[in-house]
Order: C-alpha cells, then structure tokens, then sequence
C-alpha cells in the first residue's frame, strides 16, 4: 500500500509576532506567517532578481507555547510540517482557498545569529500545553482556534 507523504520545510523570517489562542477546550494553537526569499541572476540581463513567499504557520500544544513565548517578528526560523488547505465562502457567496503549513518543529536560524537554549521541564497531563510535536494528537483539520474569524483571511 502507498502512503501518501506531505512534509514541507521552509526557512525564512517571521513576519508578525506569533500569536497564541485556545480552543473551547483549552487546547493552544498559535499562528504566525513565516516570509521566505529567493534571489537569482537573471542570466539575460545579469540583473538580480527576487520573489518571496509568504506561508502561514499554526503550532498547536507545547511546540506553539514555545513559540509564543521565544519568537517575535523579524526571527530567523526553521520550520518543520505538513501542508494543509483550508477553504471557506465569503458573505458574496465565492469560495476561497488557503494553504498553511500545521508546524512538527519549529527552530531559530543560526544562519545570522547566536541562540541560548532553555529546557522546559515536562509537563504531565490534565496542562493546556502537555504534548506538542510530531508525534501529539491534534484537533481534526475543521476546529480552529475558538476566536476564529475567515474575514481575517487575507485574500
């Protein structure tokens, strides 16, 4: 049997502060957007060219609290995950769509900078935060964080 792969790593800069919010039963997901540039010659011009993109993030459990708590906009970051769509129908009736990477690990660049690690100590059961990473359950892909508003949607 085939099993189906979807893993994506980027590297790029956040791009506003993460925020961190909590679903009706006090599970924590926190979002932010990760921008990722590409620059090459172009080969006919010798010009410099660039094109950046830009991904929305969602980290649930202990991973988005240590996110939360460590990153600010302009960080240099590493992120690990899946790929999922989204989509949902505006007031006019039109149907949209978004991509996000759902974060397995999420780490700081030491491309263009020093870091210091602080281990967090486990945490048991019954905390808002216990879990996190690759291998914690997470909500099905239909329940979001409980202020969720598609008008915020940037398209």
């Amino acid at each position: 049997m085939a099993r189906n792969i979807n893993t994506i790593t980027v590297s790029g800069n956040v791009t506003r502060d993460p925020e961190l919010r909590f679903t009706p039963s006090g599970q924590g997901v926190c979002t932010f957007s990760v921008a990722v540039n590409r620059s090459w010659q172009n080969r006919q011009t010798q010009e410099w060219e660039e094109q950046t993109s830009f991904f929305d993030v969602k980290a649930w459990g202990q991973l988005g609290q240590n996110i939360s708590d460590t990153l600010t906009k302009g960080s240099r970051v590493v992120v690990s995950g899946r790929l999922e769509q989204r989509s949902w129908e505006t007031d006019q009736g039109e149907r949209r769509y978004a991509f996000e990477i759902v974060a397995d690990d999420v780490a700081v660049s030491l491309l263009y900078a020093t870091a210091e690690i602080h281990r967090n100590e486990r945490r048991d059961g019954g905390d808002a935060y216990a879990g996190g990473g690759a291998g914690a359950s997470r909500p099905a892909p239909a329940s979001g964080p409980a202020t969720y508003d598609p008008a915020e949607e940037p398209f």
